[in-house]
């Protein structure tokens, strides 16, 4: 990284599901306006990663800053407010309420340098949802779903966005969809790190890539550093 702070630092991150170590001492960093992607095989700690820098997940040491503010610790909504979002690979739709209704629940006023964005930002991006914005968002499809989260969480105008598996179980077109999309957030200043299985989509999208394995981070480098490493690929990504 380059002499400016980084947005984000995470620093000898451990976390614990109970007597299970999950976490064993997870440090990267995340500049202003920049993508990087957690990849791995299932199990080695990208979830748990994300969790513990949002706060569900109470870190057990290590530290999570955001603009050099500590966050470690902090209950979730605190996190939040000071300017991360998280999109959960769950999806998590409020089922009850209108597509409308959900993106207006994710509105909040933005911080100092957050870019701003509107409901109108969102249905240029997925003019699917402005299609179905008073349908309930229970009856959305699992894609549909997808896009509701990722805008409801753009709409808090974060700093940086925390996105879990976008791209799982849906269509080439919607994943296409999702892609273009994290690309135009960094392109209007969001920092993003993401989870995905999918290794183009990562690739696609990231300027810089860190692989997990067992809780740790076992490689950090570029796209182009981490496909010349066949021995890489092979150890800790090949399923």
């Amino acid at each position: 990284m380059n002499a400016t702070p980084a947005l984000l630092q995470v620093q000898d991150l451990h976390a614990h599901y109970g007597k299970s170590h999950i976490l064993h001492g997870v440090s990267f960093e995340v500049g202003s306006r920049e993508v990087i992607s957690l990849l791995g095989r299932n199990g080695s700690g990208r979830s748990t990663t994300m969790k513990a820098i949002m706060g569900l997940v109470p870190p057990t040491a290590g530290q999570v800053s955001l603009r050099q503010r500590p966050l470690a610790g902090a209950r979730p909504f605190t996190i939040c407010r000071a300017g991360i979002a998280y999109v959960p690979e769950e999806r998590e739709v409020f089922a009850n309420l209108t597509v409308d209704e959900n993106l207006r629940m994710g509105e909040q006023p933005a911080l100092e340098g957050a870019t701003q964005w509107t409901v109108e930002h969102m249905f240029d991006y997925f003019p699917r949802l402005k299609e179905r914005r008073n349908t309930s968002a229970g009856s959305l499809s699992g894609g549909e779903q997808q896009m509701l989260t990722i805008c409801r969480s753009l709409l808090g105008n974060p700093l940086l966005m925390l996105i879990d598996e976008p791209t799982e179980g849906l269509a080439p077109k919607i994943v296409a969809q999702v892609g273009e999309c994290i690309r135009d957030m960094h392109t209007r200043g969001v920092s993003v790190v993401l989870v995905e299985q999918k290794l183009a989509i990562a690739l696609k999208v990231s300027s810089r890539v860190c692989v997990m394995g067992h809780g740790r981070i076992v490689f950090e480098g570029s796209p182009q550093q981490l496909m010349a490493d066949e021995r890489l690929l092979s150890e800790w990504l090949a399923v």
